[in-house]
């Protein structure tokens, strides 16, 4: 199972009769991998209503990927575009310069809502949050330490690894 995709922008977008929340729950992106869609499931998110992220998508596909997940990651280990001080994060944000939508998404958190799963890569062995940093913030407001990710490979070999080493980290 190779779980390559190209994104095709003039590929139909979510399925007659289904929501968007049901459409990119982490439930169905399970079911895409069971199919091998999970870079088409990928790409669909990315440019729906809400991610808005076409452009992501596309990058993301261009070249054939090798898709894992969903998995739970913990938060730490995602390096993330923006994040708190101290955090892993390339550029340090205050809490108070958080849209209030994450605040919002929090308290759905702490009631018991699952957000969609966020997108990262595997680069020189860490975890690039492509997609999800609001998701991210929200779940570490809300006392949550892991999210479920969906992580893209440059080849299966380095999937591979990146699977062996997590399995004997948990042993």
């Amino acid at each position: 199972m190779t779980n390559q995709w190209r994104y095709h922008p003039t590929r139909p977008g979510r399925r007659p009769g289904v929501s968007a929340h049901q459409e990119f729950s982490t439930e169905a992106a399970r079911e895409a991998a069971r199919r091998d869609e999970l870079g088409e499931w990928v790409a669909r998110f990315l440019a729906s209503p809400g991610s808005d992220n076409a452009e992501l998508a596309a990058g993301l596909t261009e070249a054939p990927r090798w898709w894992l997940g969903p998995v739970q990651v913990p938060l730490a280990q995602l390096n993330r575009l923006a994040g708190p001080p101290g955090e892993p994060a390339l550029e340090p944000v205050a809490e108070d310069e958080w849209r209030d939508d994450v605040t919002d998404l929090a308290r759905r958190i702490e009631d018991g809502h699952e957000p969609p799963p966020v997108i990262a890569s595997h680069v020189d062995g860490r975890l690039e949050l492509e997609d999800g940093n609001h998701r991210v913030e929200a779940l570490r407001r809300a006392g949550e330490d892991r999210a479920w990710a969906i992580i893209s490979f440059d080849t299966p070999a380095e999937r591979d690894s990146f699977i062996a080493r997590s399995a004997a980290a948990l042993d």
